[in-house]
């Protein structure tokens, strides 16, 4: 058969396209195979111990215990109650309550923004110096949550030189107290980002402090938040999101959401300033747009409504009156399914992460999760059963298998529903699974994996 193109220019056109390609992928890698926490639990610098995090647990499961005693009332609060769904809600109080147990904080943020405020600057330069030994104190305990980090002030021309010497007295101070080491996934959070040149900032920052502190190069990350209108479209028209990231030189792990900053920024009324409000959904999907298949995690904000009952016992007072616990379970009940429901929210439109503000949010955190990811187990269960039982018979094309992401999209549902305790190791065994295939995290190493043993 007589073709048209040389091989010459056969060559030429394969060439350019190679070449688009690649940088494409480098450019969006897909999504991370790393365990991404499915909060961040912020709290004021001030306050942080060592203890931190084992008093969240803490009040948390206390919280759990005192208004969500039996499955029936927790079915009562998320709306699954009723004897068809009676065995679903024990097995969701059941993982609640070992969650809370084992590890109720996956992520905690020292905070020296919102949660800290103005201070003196002996005071904040005290503060920085006091969290930092206590980080310390926490890795030699082995008391602090997996994932940890400080939130620094924005970098404002009034705040800066601020920010700048906080973030050089806490680093300077843990890596002295703690041997020379950071935490484990260990970040650092830049909030109302702007313009890239922030972002850019930090990096050289991080730079400067590795050399000196001899830190092992790229060992400092950092993530942002978007939480104004101008982090979403500059004034040219176009959107700065993608620039952010570029500027972070890949030290970036992930973008979170700052709901009452930016809904304060559209002129949101108070009243309507919700994680759900329309002008919130829009920042996000275009969060979703720029950073999709990036390798970076993207987080929600937060619920402000505070689950706490507004009577306290008195001096000398050993328990509440009934009609008082009766008050204080209907106003933490009404919080609960404001959070429940927001949280659901987030979740249909994939958003795996949030913020949490009090221990006692924790117990509609895992509720939201493990409703979300078991309500649908039964039928994400059988197509990733169908997947892995028909690996031989994939169209492949070179060593690519036709359903790749699909299948590694299944999976990942799988893992983050595992890594929160929706799910257990056994429930992904039954899809056919191997232990090893679950922790290689990459369909397409199952797929290589199982093509050899054929």
């Amino acid at each position: 058969m007589t073709t048209t193109l040389t091989p010459q220019e056969l060559s030429q056109a394969s060439q350019k396209v190679r070449t688009a390609n690649e940088t494409l992928m480098r450019r969006y890698p897909g999504e991370s195979e790393k365990r991404q926490p499915v909060h961040t639990v912020y709290g004021g610098a001030h306050l942080f111990k060592a203890t931190t995090i084992s008093k969240l647990g803490q009040g948390a499961l206390e919280s759990f215990h005192t208004y969500a005693a039996t499955p029936a009332i927790l079915g009562e609060v998320i709306g699954l109650a009723g004897f068809d769904s009676a065995s679903l809600v024990k097995q969701i109080h059941d993982r609640i309550e070992a969650k809370l147990v084992r590890e109720a904080v996956e992520d905690f943020r020292i905070d020296f923004e919102d949660g800290y405020g103005n201070r003196p600057d002996t005071e904040e330069d005290a503060t920085a110096i006091s969290a930092a030994g206590q980080v310390a104190l926490g890795m030699k305990q082995k008391s602090l949550s997996p994932f940890i980090g400080i939130r620094i002030k924005p970098f404002t021309e009034e705040l800066k030189q601020r920010s700048f010497r906080t973030l050089d007295l806490f680093l300077t101070s843990l890596v002295k107290e703690a041997g020379g080491k950071l935490p484990s996934n260990f970040v650092v959070t830049l909030p109302k980002v702007t313009t890239p040149e922030q972002i850019s900032t930090l990096i050289d920052l991080f730079e400067v402090f590795e050399r000196s502190l001899k830190l092992p190069a790229q060992s400092l990350k950092m993530e942002f938040m978007i939480e104004v209108t101008q982090s979403i479209l500059d004034p040219t028209g176009i959107s700065p999101l993608p620039h952010f990231l570029k500027a972070a030189r890949g030290r970036c792990t992930g973008a979170h959401f700052g709901t009452y900053d930016y809904t304060a920024s559209c002129q949101i009324t108070a009243a309507y300033q919700a994680m759900d409000h329309s002008v919130c959904d829009f920042a996000k999907h275009m969060m979703k747009v720029a950073y999709a298949n990036t390798g970076i995690f993207i987080s929600d904000g937060a619920t402000n409504i505070m689950p706490v009952g507004p009577i306290r016992l008195q001096e000398g007072q050993a328990a509440l009156a009934p009609e008082a616990l009766a008050e204080n379970t209907r106003v933490v009940h009404r919080a609960w399914r404001i959070a429940y429901d927001h949280i659901r929210h987030s979740l249909k439109n994939g958003f795996f992460q949030g913020w949490d503000l009090h221990p006692a949010q924790l117990p509609m955190r895992y509720a939201a999760l493990y409703a979300f990811f078991l309500e649908g187990h039964d039928a994400a269960s059988e197509r990733l059963t169908n997947f892995i039982g028909k690996l031989a018979q994939a169209t492949l094309v070179g060593d690519v298998f036709d359903d790749a992401a699909t299948g590694q999209g299944l999976l990942n549902t799988f893992l983050r529903a595992l890594n929160c305790g929706a799910i257990t190791e056994d429930d992904i065994l039954k899809t056919g699974l191997t232990l090893n295939e679950i922790r290689s995290r990459s369909f397409a190493e199952i797929v290589k994996g199982r093509r050899k043993t054929k």
